[in-house]
Parts: C-alpha cells; sequence; structure tokens
C-alpha cells in the first residue's frame, strides 16, 4: 500500500510539469541595422572601428558578443544589434566611426533618434512577455550632427521593416 500512495504521489508530482518550463523563444528583439556602399546600394559596407553610445551614457554598447575585452565594443562589420529602450518611446545613439584613430580628422560622430511605440506580447508561460517595438512612420528616426559639424558618414537612412518583433530581419539600412 505505501508503494502504491508513493506512485501515486510521484505521478501527481511530475504530471503537472509542463515542457515549457524551459524558454528557448526570442526575447525582446533588438534594432537590427545594416550599413551598405551608397554608391551601389546592394554592396554591403563594413564600417571601420563602429562605435555606438547610448544618449547620456559613457559605455558603449556591446556590439559583439563573442569578442571580449573592448573589441566588445567595437565592430568592423557590416550588421549590428543594438537594444531600444523599453522605459520610452524615444532612443537616442551617438555612432562613432574610426572610433581608435589617433588623427581627431578621421573620428566622425553621427547621432540617430528612434521614435517608436512599444508593445508588450505574451510569450509562454516560461518565457512571459517580450516587448515589441513599431519605428514610427513620419519620423522613426532622425539623424543629426555633433556640435563640431564635422559632416555625416551617414548619408542617407532607409527604414526596411518597421516592425521590429525579432532579430532576424533587417530593420534599418544606412548608406554610406
Amino acid at each position: 500500500m505505501k508503494k502504491l500512495l508513493f506512485i501515486v504521489l510521484f505521478a501527481i508530482t511530475f504530471s503537472s510539469c509542463e515542457k515549457d518550463d524551459i524558454c528557448s523563444d526570442e526575447t525582446t528583439p533588438r534594432l537590427v541595422i545594416e550599413f551598405y556602399q551608397i554608391g551601389d546600394q546592394t554592396v554591403k559596407q563594413n564600417v571601420p572601428n563602429l562605435k555606438v553610445i547610448a544618449d547620456g551614457e559613457t559605455i558603449p554598447v556591446v556590439l559583439n558578443e563573442s569578442a571580449t575585452g573592448d573589441s566588445r565594443f567595437l565592430s568592423n562589420s557590416s550588421s549590428i544589434k543594438i537594444p531600444l529602450n523599453l522605459e520610452d518611446t524615444t532612443t537616442k545613439y551617438k555612432f562613432i566611426i574610426n572610433s581608435t584613430s589617433t588623427n581627431p580628422l578621421l573620428i566622425n560622430e553621427d547621432f540617430l533618434t528612434f521614435n517608436y511605440t512599444l508593445e508588450n506580447v505574451y510569450v509562454s508561460r516560461a518565457c512571459g512577455y517580450k516587448t515589441i517595438m513599431e519605428l514610427n512612420t513620419t519620423d522613426g528616426i532622425i539623424k543629426t550632427d555633433t556640435p563640431l559639424a564635422d559632416g555625416f558618414w551617414m548619408q542617407a537612412i532607409n527604414i526596411e521593416n518597421n516592425s521590429i518583433t525579432t532579430e532576424n530581419e533587417i530593420h534599418v539600412k544606412i548608406y554610406l
């Protein structure tokens, strides 16, 4: 009888578990940006020593998760992923090209302000909610220069996909 009671209690305990106790779904996505040549807009362009810093911050955004040390904050690729502020509907970043150059004339900073709406979406019991963003149609991205007026290194910006629901698609293309 004790064995039967133990088996019943054991079965009840483990039958209440669900398969989704581990979150394998994507959480809140980051904004995916790809860089292209302005002359031939089908050719991707690597950005040398790109550093991205949120407005009011001093520590750059992690652009290379697999790197170590300071190289985590630099990108020499044609694609980056950056987070948007989930506590506001605006995020401003400073994009610095040639950020490690010893020649100050080669370092160039442009600012991008992203304007969007937020929506919390239920994913699953294990994952909870994720936030998706929708870039505004009229003023989704505003480009400004530094007070030094060093000229824009970003020649043109195109919003490819206003809905930021996944990191598997390009949201913004920037032409150099």
